[in-house]
């Protein structure tokens, strides 16, 4: 099956005119904005690739300026918990920083993900580049063609508008809070719904 997808990637890639190697060509530092539900759980995966520089928690996808946790956690602001990555593109390219956003999330889940429910835990990837925009657009279309998921792809792909850093105590939580943070993720379905749909990473 995976070697299937792949396969699909880069077939709907070279349909579309897209070289997803050309990141490599441009030493200079990229930023990537994806949503996947709780900001907690979306640094880990990403923080463990060779090339990512750092991942940074926040807020995307309202109007609200400067919206505070509390607000957004009220679903009034329009905005969803977001990380915002920066890497090197030499050493890791946007198509895998998408495959391991897709492996990470429910992307037919609608205005939630897992226990979190509301439009502040909508999954979205907010591109930042034209080029962004459709390499997000392709490995959603291969994604809907790869016959993992039963149900529509709802996942919004949409332009950044503005990026609002989390309060610091959110930042890393995973390495400042451990044990909280490993019973919260535990306690979410996450990790089942992803080993059921993947396999053992």
């Amino acid at each position: 099956m995976k070697k299937l997808i792949v396969i699909g990637l880069a077939l709907i890639y070279s349909l579309a005119g897209v070289n997803v190697m050309a990141d490599n060509k441009d030493a200079e530092i990229k930023k990537a904005t994806f949503a996947g539900g709780c900001f907690w759980c979306m640094e880990p995966p990403f923080d463990q690739l060779d090339g990512v520089i750092s991942t940074t928690s926040g807020y995307a996808g309202g109007d609200e300026v400067n919206p505070t946790y509390k607000e957004v956690a009220g679903g009034k602001t329009g905005h969803t918990e977001v990380i915002q990555i920066e890497y090197d593109p030499v050493k890791v390219n946007y198509q895998k920083l998408l495959d391991v956003f897709w492996r990470n999330i429910d992307p037919t889940a609608v205005n939630r993900q897992f226990v979190d429910k509301g439009r502040q835990y909508r999954s979205a990837i907010f591109y930042h580049s034209e080029k962004q925009k459709v390499l997000a657009l392709a490995s959603r279309d291969a994604l809907a063609l790869s016959g993992v998921f039963d149900k529509p792809i709802v996942t919004e792909i949409t332009a950044l508008k503005a990026f609002y850093k989390a309060e610091e105590y959110h930042q890393d939580f995973y390495q400042k809070n451990p044990v909280r943070y490993k019973f919260y993720r535990y306690n979410s379905g996450r990790d089942d719904y992803l080993k059921k749909k993947w396999g053992a990473n």
